[in-house]
Protein backbone atom coordinates (compact mmCIF):
# COMPACT_ATOMS: atom_id res chain seq x y z
CA UNK A 1 0.00 0.00 0.00
CA UNK A 2 2.83 2.69 0.80
CA UNK A 3 6.29 2.44 -0.75
CA UNK A 4 7.60 5.28 1.38
CA UNK A 5 7.03 6.03 5.03
CA UNK A 6 7.99 9.26 6.64
CA UNK A 7 8.68 8.60 10.48
CA UNK A 8 8.95 11.55 12.68
CA UNK A 9 12.04 11.38 15.13
CA UNK A 10 9.78 12.09 18.05
CA UNK A 11 7.93 8.51 17.54
CA UNK A 12 10.28 6.70 15.88
CA UNK A 13 10.31 4.04 18.93
CA UNK A 14 6.17 4.97 19.49
CA UNK A 15 4.52 1.43 19.96
CA UNK A 16 1.73 2.50 17.10
CA UNK A 17 4.92 3.83 15.03
CA UNK A 18 6.47 0.22 15.53
CA UNK A 19 2.88 -2.02 14.96
CA UNK A 20 2.79 0.71 11.62
CA UNK A 21 6.03 0.25 9.96
CA UNK A 22 5.78 -3.79 10.72
CA UNK A 23 2.73 -4.00 8.46
CA UNK A 24 4.67 -2.97 5.24
CA UNK A 25 8.23 -4.24 5.69
CA UNK A 26 8.96 -3.40 2.09
CA UNK A 27 8.30 0.01 2.11
CA UNK A 28 11.11 2.29 2.54
CA UNK A 29 11.80 4.32 6.30
CA UNK A 30 12.55 7.78 5.92
CA UNK A 31 13.61 9.46 9.07
CA UNK A 32 12.36 13.39 9.54
CA UNK A 33 12.51 16.11 11.79
CA UNK A 34 9.16 17.41 11.89
CA UNK A 35 6.14 16.41 9.15
CA UNK A 36 6.09 19.74 7.76
CA UNK A 37 9.41 19.28 5.87
CA UNK A 38 7.21 16.73 3.69
CA UNK A 39 3.64 17.45 3.54
CA UNK A 40 4.10 21.43 3.49
CA UNK A 41 6.58 23.16 0.82
CA UNK A 42 5.23 24.63 -1.96
CA UNK A 43 5.42 23.81 -5.97
CA UNK A 44 3.76 19.60 -4.80
CA UNK A 45 2.26 18.24 -7.71
CA UNK A 46 -0.93 17.00 -5.44
CA UNK A 47 -2.67 15.11 -9.02
CA UNK A 48 0.53 13.33 -9.18
CA UNK A 49 1.08 11.99 -5.38
CA UNK A 50 -2.70 11.48 -5.23
CA UNK A 51 -1.57 8.24 -7.50
CA UNK A 52 0.74 6.72 -5.34
CA UNK A 53 0.70 8.58 -1.85
CA UNK A 54 3.25 8.03 0.99
CA UNK A 55 2.23 7.78 4.66
CA UNK A 56 3.59 10.05 7.09
CA UNK A 57 3.88 9.51 11.08
CA UNK A 58 3.81 12.24 13.24
CA UNK A 59 3.21 13.58 16.64
CA UNK A 60 0.35 16.34 17.04
CA UNK A 61 1.64 18.73 19.51
CA UNK A 62 -1.22 21.28 19.82
CA UNK A 63 -4.78 22.22 19.13
CA UNK A 64 -5.89 18.51 19.03
CA UNK A 65 -9.11 19.09 20.34
CA UNK A 66 -10.58 22.51 18.32
CA UNK A 67 -14.86 23.96 18.63
CA UNK A 68 -16.47 22.66 15.51
CA UNK A 69 -17.58 25.28 12.87
CA UNK A 70 -20.80 26.93 12.94
CA UNK A 71 -23.73 24.82 11.98
CA UNK A 72 -21.70 21.52 12.56
CA UNK A 73 -23.15 19.57 14.43
CA UNK A 74 -26.25 17.46 16.15
CA UNK A 75 -27.64 19.62 18.68
CA UNK A 76 -24.61 19.05 21.52
CA UNK A 77 -24.47 21.35 24.25
CA UNK A 78 -21.05 21.89 22.41
CA UNK A 79 -19.45 20.68 19.56
CA UNK A 80 -15.57 19.85 18.65
CA UNK A 81 -13.98 17.44 16.34
CA UNK A 82 -10.50 15.76 16.38
CA UNK A 83 -8.73 14.65 13.27
CA UNK A 84 -5.79 12.09 14.24
CA UNK A 85 -5.44 12.04 10.37
CA UNK A 86 -4.97 14.23 7.67
CA UNK A 87 -6.35 13.63 3.97
CA UNK A 88 -8.61 10.83 2.42
CA UNK A 89 -8.04 7.87 0.94
CA UNK A 90 -10.32 8.43 -1.33
CA UNK A 91 -10.64 11.38 -4.76
CA UNK A 92 -13.50 12.82 -4.22
CA UNK A 93 -13.17 15.86 -6.65
CA UNK A 94 -15.71 18.39 -4.35
CA UNK A 95 -13.38 17.30 -1.08
CA UNK A 96 -12.13 20.61 0.07
CA UNK A 97 -9.12 18.52 1.69
CA UNK A 98 -7.25 19.11 -1.61
CA UNK A 99 -8.13 22.63 -1.94
CA UNK A 100 -6.79 23.52 1.72
CA UNK A 101 -3.63 20.98 1.52
CA UNK A 102 -0.60 21.12 -0.86
CA UNK A 103 0.18 17.89 -0.25
CA UNK A 104 -1.42 14.55 -1.01
CA UNK A 105 -0.02 12.37 1.45
CA UNK A 106 -1.28 11.03 4.63
CA UNK A 107 -0.50 12.58 7.75
CA UNK A 108 -1.12 9.75 10.87
CA UNK A 109 -0.67 11.07 14.40
CA UNK A 110 0.26 8.56 16.42
CA UNK A 111 0.33 10.11 19.82
CA UNK A 112 -3.86 9.20 20.60
CA UNK A 113 -3.24 9.15 24.05
CA UNK A 114 -2.65 13.11 24.10
CA UNK A 115 -5.83 13.05 22.44
CA UNK A 116 -7.68 11.13 24.87
CA UNK A 117 -6.22 13.91 27.35
CA UNK A 118 -7.30 16.42 25.40
CA UNK A 119 -11.03 15.36 25.27
CA UNK A 120 -10.97 14.85 29.13
CA UNK A 121 -10.04 18.06 29.40
CA UNK A 122 -12.26 19.53 27.20
CA UNK A 123 -15.37 17.55 28.76
CA UNK A 124 -14.35 18.76 32.58
CA UNK A 125 -15.25 22.37 31.19
CA UNK A 126 -18.83 20.93 30.08
CA UNK A 127 -20.93 21.26 33.67
CA UNK A 128 -21.40 17.75 32.84
CA UNK A 129 -23.54 18.30 29.87
CA UNK A 130 -23.09 16.03 26.93
CA UNK A 131 -20.52 17.10 24.46
CA UNK A 132 -20.15 15.57 20.51
CA UNK A 133 -16.69 14.75 19.17
CA UNK A 134 -16.85 14.43 15.64
CA UNK A 135 -13.34 12.33 14.23
CA UNK A 136 -14.19 12.71 10.29
CA UNK A 137 -13.63 16.36 9.32
CA UNK A 138 -10.14 16.29 7.84
CA UNK A 139 -10.32 12.19 6.77
CA UNK A 140 -12.35 9.40 6.19
CA UNK A 141 -12.93 8.11 9.92
CA UNK A 142 -12.71 4.19 9.07
CA UNK A 143 -10.82 3.72 5.68
CA UNK A 144 -7.51 3.64 6.88
CA UNK A 145 -8.79 1.50 10.37
CA UNK A 146 -6.66 -1.61 9.52
CA UNK A 147 -3.83 0.81 9.38
CA UNK A 148 -4.69 3.14 12.18
CA UNK A 149 -6.28 1.49 14.58
CA UNK A 150 -8.08 4.62 15.44
CA UNK A 151 -11.94 2.75 15.80
CA UNK A 152 -10.15 -0.07 17.84
CA UNK A 153 -8.68 2.56 20.53
CA UNK A 154 -11.14 5.43 21.12
CA UNK A 155 -14.30 3.16 20.54
CA UNK A 156 -13.25 1.75 24.16
CA UNK A 157 -11.99 5.02 25.31
CA UNK A 158 -15.41 6.68 24.80
CA UNK A 159 -17.00 3.57 25.91
CA UNK A 160 -16.14 5.23 29.76
CA UNK A 161 -17.14 8.52 28.95
CA UNK A 162 -20.72 8.69 28.65
CA UNK A 163 -21.47 11.97 27.98
CA UNK A 164 -18.98 12.33 25.20
CA UNK A 165 -20.12 11.61 21.69
CA UNK A 166 -18.57 10.80 18.95
CA UNK A 167 -19.48 10.41 15.07
CA UNK A 168 -17.54 8.43 13.01
CA UNK A 169 -18.02 9.43 9.16
CA UNK A 170 -17.12 7.29 6.25
CA UNK A 171 -17.43 6.53 3.25
CA UNK A 172 -15.64 3.28 3.74
CA UNK A 173 -16.95 -0.23 4.23
CA UNK A 174 -14.19 -1.07 6.85
CA UNK A 175 -16.37 -2.33 9.60
CA UNK A 176 -14.73 -5.32 10.96
CA UNK A 177 -13.36 -3.57 14.19
CA UNK A 178 -17.03 -1.83 14.80
CA UNK A 179 -18.44 -5.43 14.23
CA UNK A 180 -16.06 -7.05 17.11
CA UNK A 181 -17.36 -4.41 19.43
CA UNK A 182 -20.33 -3.88 21.59
CA UNK A 183 -22.08 -0.99 19.74
CA UNK A 184 -21.98 1.97 22.35
CA UNK A 185 -24.84 4.50 23.17
CA UNK A 186 -22.93 7.41 22.59
CA UNK A 187 -21.24 6.41 19.12
CA UNK A 188 -22.93 7.15 15.50
CA UNK A 189 -21.65 5.59 12.16
CA UNK A 190 -22.34 8.69 9.97
CA UNK A 191 -22.40 7.21 5.99
CA UNK A 192 -21.88 9.85 3.50
CA UNK A 193 -24.00 9.16 0.34
CA UNK A 194 -24.48 10.95 -3.38
CA UNK A 195 -26.73 9.46 -6.10
CA UNK A 196 -25.80 6.82 -8.40
CA UNK A 197 -24.50 9.00 -11.61
CA UNK A 198 -22.57 11.45 -8.84
CA UNK A 199 -21.00 8.41 -7.09
CA UNK A 200 -19.77 7.38 -10.81
CA UNK A 201 -18.50 10.69 -11.73
CA UNK A 202 -17.09 12.28 -8.85
CA UNK A 203 -16.42 9.70 -5.99
CA UNK A 204 -13.54 7.96 -7.48
CA UNK A 205 -11.86 4.84 -5.17
CA UNK A 206 -15.15 5.15 -3.34
CA UNK A 207 -17.16 1.61 -2.33
CA UNK A 208 -20.49 1.83 -4.11
CA UNK A 209 -23.67 2.96 -2.87
CA UNK A 210 -24.86 -0.42 -2.75
CA UNK A 211 -21.68 -1.72 -0.90
CA UNK A 212 -22.01 1.05 1.86
CA UNK A 213 -25.35 0.34 2.57
CA UNK A 214 -24.73 -3.61 3.01
CA UNK A 215 -22.26 -2.51 5.10
CA UNK A 216 -24.87 0.31 7.20
CA UNK A 217 -27.35 -2.83 7.19
CA UNK A 218 -24.83 -5.13 8.69
CA UNK A 219 -23.78 -2.49 11.10
CA UNK A 220 -27.44 -1.68 11.98
CA UNK A 221 -28.32 -5.84 12.56
CA UNK A 222 -25.54 -5.81 14.93
CA UNK A 223 -27.05 -2.59 16.79
CA UNK A 224 -24.86 0.66 15.92
CA UNK A 225 -26.12 3.47 15.73
CA UNK A 226 -26.56 4.74 11.74
CA UNK A 227 -26.30 8.54 10.58
CA UNK A 228 -27.03 9.53 7.09
CA UNK A 229 -24.78 12.27 5.53
CA UNK A 230 -26.12 13.94 2.28
CA UNK A 231 -23.24 16.88 2.44
CA UNK A 232 -22.70 17.57 0.18
CA UNK A 233 -25.63 18.11 -2.29
CA UNK A 234 -24.42 18.67 -5.83
CA UNK A 235 -26.31 19.50 -8.49
CA UNK A 236 -27.36 18.44 -11.66
CA UNK A 237 -30.51 18.78 -14.54
CA UNK A 238 -32.06 15.53 -13.34
CA UNK A 239 -31.11 15.88 -9.46
CA UNK A 240 -34.44 15.69 -8.36
CA UNK A 241 -34.68 12.01 -10.29
CA UNK A 242 -31.47 11.11 -9.23
CA UNK A 243 -32.20 12.23 -5.18
CA UNK A 244 -35.63 10.83 -4.61
CA UNK A 245 -34.39 7.07 -6.43
CA UNK A 246 -31.46 7.56 -3.93
CA UNK A 247 -33.57 8.57 -1.01
CA UNK A 248 -36.14 5.12 -1.63
CA UNK A 249 -33.02 2.84 -2.10
CA UNK A 250 -31.58 3.77 1.24
CA UNK A 251 -35.06 4.60 3.08
CA UNK A 252 -36.53 1.23 1.67
CA UNK A 253 -33.94 -0.77 3.32
CA UNK A 254 -32.43 0.69 6.16
CA UNK A 255 -34.79 0.64 9.55
CA UNK A 256 -35.59 4.72 9.88
CA UNK A 257 -36.70 3.83 13.42
CA UNK A 258 -32.83 2.91 13.88
CA UNK A 259 -31.42 5.81 12.62
CA UNK A 260 -30.00 8.47 14.57
CA UNK A 261 -29.45 11.24 12.56
CA UNK A 262 -29.33 12.79 8.83
CA UNK A 263 -28.30 15.80 7.90
CA UNK A 264 -27.73 17.53 4.44
CA UNK A 265 -26.31 20.87 3.40
CA UNK A 266 -25.50 22.19 -0.37
CA UNK A 267 -22.16 22.42 -1.87
CA UNK A 268 -19.52 25.31 -0.38
CA UNK A 269 -16.24 26.23 -0.50
CA UNK A 270 -14.04 28.46 0.91
CA UNK A 271 -12.87 31.15 -1.99
CA UNK A 272 -9.23 29.83 -2.24
CA UNK A 273 -9.62 26.13 -1.70
CA UNK A 274 -11.99 26.59 -4.86
CA UNK A 275 -9.50 28.05 -6.74
CA UNK A 276 -6.87 25.64 -5.68
CA UNK A 277 -9.23 22.22 -7.13
CA UNK A 278 -10.11 24.21 -10.00
CA UNK A 279 -6.06 24.61 -10.90
CA UNK A 280 -5.75 20.84 -10.03
CA UNK A 281 -8.68 19.90 -12.19
CA UNK A 282 -9.40 22.57 -14.98
CA UNK A 283 -11.47 20.50 -17.22
CA UNK A 284 -14.05 18.60 -14.51
CA UNK A 285 -17.57 19.57 -15.28
CA UNK A 286 -18.29 20.32 -11.81
CA UNK A 287 -16.54 23.54 -11.40
CA UNK A 288 -18.30 24.57 -15.12
CA UNK A 289 -20.90 25.53 -14.15
CA UNK A 290 -22.25 28.69 -12.06
CA UNK A 291 -21.34 29.73 -8.80
CA UNK A 292 -22.06 32.52 -6.76
CA UNK A 293 -19.54 34.34 -4.01
CA UNK A 294 -20.89 35.26 -0.94
CA UNK A 295 -18.10 36.27 1.87
CA UNK A 296 -15.34 34.68 0.42
CA UNK A 297 -17.84 31.46 0.05
CA UNK A 298 -18.23 29.72 -3.06
CA UNK A 299 -21.18 28.25 -3.85
CA UNK A 300 -24.17 27.37 -6.21
CA UNK A 301 -26.66 30.93 -6.49
CA UNK A 302 -29.19 31.08 -3.97
CA UNK A 303 -32.27 30.49 -5.61
CA UNK A 304 -30.92 27.00 -6.60
CA UNK A 305 -29.60 26.32 -3.04
CA UNK A 306 -32.87 27.12 -1.66
CA UNK A 307 -34.20 24.61 -4.35
CA UNK A 308 -32.51 22.21 -4.06
CA UNK A 309 -32.44 21.64 0.23
CA UNK A 310 -35.95 22.29 0.19
CA UNK A 311 -36.78 19.41 -2.40
CA UNK A 312 -34.53 16.73 -0.73
CA UNK A 313 -35.84 17.75 3.23
CA UNK A 314 -39.56 17.28 1.59
CA UNK A 315 -38.42 14.30 -0.08
CA UNK A 316 -36.46 13.10 3.06
CA UNK A 317 -39.40 13.80 5.53
CA UNK A 318 -41.79 11.55 3.37
CA UNK A 319 -39.34 8.54 5.22
CA UNK A 320 -38.24 10.03 9.01
CA UNK A 321 -39.57 12.09 11.71
CA UNK A 322 -38.29 15.84 11.49
CA UNK A 323 -36.42 15.87 14.81
CA UNK A 324 -34.31 13.45 13.04
CA UNK A 325 -33.01 15.93 9.91
CA UNK A 326 -30.20 18.35 10.77
CA UNK A 327 -29.39 20.92 8.33
CA UNK A 328 -25.44 21.67 7.64
CA UNK A 329 -24.28 25.38 5.83
CA UNK A 330 -20.52 23.82 5.78
CA UNK A 331 -18.28 22.69 3.25
CA UNK A 332 -17.81 18.56 2.88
Amino acid sequence: MFSIIYVEQQVAEHPRTQAICARFPKAARVSCDRYGEIFNPNAQDFRLQKRRPSLILAHKHHRRVLEAPHGYGLGGHRNYYFSHLLNCLYDCRYCFLQGMYRSAHYVLYVNYEDFGTDIDTTLATADNKPCWFFSGYDCDSLAMEPVSAFVQYFLPFFSRRPLAHIELRTKSTQIRTLLKQTPLDNAVIAFSFTPEEVYRALEHKVPTVERRLQAMLQLQQAGWQLGLRFDPLIYQPDYQVQYRTLFRKLFSQLNSQQLHSVSLGTFRLPRGFFRNIVQLYPDEPLFAGTFSDTQGMISYPQPLEQEMTEFCTREILQHIPESLLYPCTLAS
